[in-house]
């Protein structure tokens, strides 16, 4: 019976009550996580010390799932924001060595390598994002591209926002980024001395461009000859898919990957660098699992993917949806939907769900990036296929939750209400929502269950979905951990 302790990015619910739900799918597992009042939010620095003292105090730990960026920073948000000098976090740092030393306990550990947001949106960034975001994202990445493809007229573009940009902004901005890429370097140092079991350095809403993606691929080659140091395009599931590859790396569990559109595998997703099909081969990897063919395999991941562009239904960018016939595996499937970013394919649920029954169904997610979907869905179906006692109940919440959230709320609900602010408060959203908790609930021969909906991060982008009496005396799942 495995003890897993998980330090997560932040309070999203997607960091913390996800992964703890996951982790409960098998119920030999033992799951422990901070208080979600120390950890970090959109304006809020976590609670480090409060975070050492929790650590320090845990007993008996076998798999500790570690946010770097937590520990260092304060969470991900904090990563890009926060002041503190190299020489603070590196103590910081190395304290939490002495505490995993103490511990011994395998560790999976992941760092973000920082993003570079391509719009004048502040909301995660610095003050000076909202006037200067699109000019320094260009800077970037054209000074990257100029030094791959040696081209003159990117050297141009990149002299011309350079220009649009204050030398204190700009000189902020680089130390920023060059203190967090000494510090991921030293992560790599502790890496070689087996500190960390796993480690990931994540590629963050990222493009084909840029200094995020140059650090990238130095890291890359610094870690070419460090055993299970890994550079992936991604960030929020990354936790998820250690917890499957700390529970699931010794089984080989076979993954077949199919896809809706298979002549449009090399396309490229909205805040990724990589090809759709490199990026479903890496997290299958990273997972613990192994790429196989239909065939041979174990299970088998169903991809709805794009044909051309990837749509983006936050900033409404329509594209072709599905259309035909669904036809499901006749083996053990999970499905991950990624036709847009932001939410799941209206016209793919449909198709699901009329379906007369999902019967070897693994899960389903379509949250926010190619890397979350992919993550998340492969952490759900890979820990619930694997374990020993099956909790049937927490997969059926799981489910629920991701329908509702990447569904009904991303893909329906969130451009009704998000015209107005006041929606945050009023509760707009369960009149929104009534209507497609009938057709999930009925689906899933749901009775008597009762939802609440709140913003955690005072915003529209996400939400936390709690349900009650699923099944009878059961609590809100949020506060469930293991039956």
């Amino acid at each position: 019976m495995p003890n897993i302790v998980i330090v997560p990015i932040d309070n999203r619910p997607v960091c913390y009550q996800l992964p703890k739900q996951i982790s409960c799918l098998d119920k030999k597992n033992e799951v422990y996580l901070p208080d979600i009042s120390l950890l970090g939010d959109l304006t809020k620095q976590a609670d480090i010390e409060g975070i050492f003292s929790w650590l320090e105090n845990v007993s008996n730990v076998d798999i500790l799932i570690l946010s770097l960026d937590t520990i260092a920073y304060g969470g991900l948000i904090s990563s890009r924001r926060c002041k503190d000098s190299f020489e603070l976090i590196k103590n910081r740092v190395d304290r939490l060595c002495e505490i995993i030393k103490s511990k011994n306990a395998q560790v999976y550990a992941f760092s973000s390598i920082m993003r570079i947001s391509n719009n004048n949106i502040n909301e995660e960034e610095k003050e000076y994002w909202t006037q200067y975001g699109k000019r320094i994202f260009e800077y970037s990445y054209n000074l990257h591209k100029m030094e791959k493809i040696c081209d003159a007229n990117n050297m141009v573009s990149c002299n011309c926002a350079a220009t649009r940009i204050p030398d204190d902004i700009l000189d902020d901005y680089l130390k920023t980024r060059k203190r967090n890429f000494e510090i991921n370097k030293y992560y790599l140092e502790l890496a070689k001395q087996g500190i960390f079991k796993t480690l990931v350095f994540s590629k963050d809403d990222c493009a084909q461009y840029g200094l995020n993606v140059k650090e990238a691929e130095e890291l890359a080659l610094l870690s070419s000859n460090i055993k299970n140091v890994f550079v992936k395009t991604g960030a929020d599931e990354i936790p998820l898919t250690l917890l499957s590859r700390a529970l699931n790396e010794k089984k080989k569990i076979k993954i077949a990957p199919l896809y809706i559109n298979s002549d449009s595998v090399n396309k490229i997703s909205k805040y990724e660098d990589v090809s759709v099909e490199l990026s479903v081969k890496s997290q299958i990897e990273l997972a613990g699992a192994k790429v196989s063919d239909v065939e041979n395999c174990d299970m088998v991941l169903l991809v709805n993917n794009f044909k051309d562009e990837q749509g983006e239904l936050v900033m409404g960018v329509d594209v072709e949806l599905f259309k035909g016939e669904l036809n499901l595996p006749n083996k053990p499937y999970f499905i991950a939907d990624i036709v847009n970013a932001n939410g799941a394919d209206n016209n793919f649920i449909k198709a699901l769900f009329q379906k007369d029954s999902l019967k070897e169904f693994y899960g389903y997610s379509a949250w926010n990036t190619t890397g979350n979907t992919l993550g998340s869905a492969l952490a759900c179906a890979l820990i619930y296929f694997g374990a020993r006692i099956p909790n049937e109940n927490i997969f059926k919440n799981i489910q629920l939750i991701r329908f509702l959230d990447d569904w009904a709320y991303q893909a329906n609900v969130r451009k009704k209400i998000r015209e107005n602010s006041e929606n945050l408060k009023n509760g707009a959203i369960y009149n929104e929502m009534a209507y497609f908790e009938k057709i999930i609930f009925d689906k899933f021969n749901i009775k008597n269950c009762k939802t609440e909906y709140n913003f955690p991060w005072n915003r529209f982008f996400e939400i936390k979905v709690s349900l009650k009496n699923v099944y009878a005396n059961l609590p809100f799942v949020d506060i469930l951990f293991c039956e």
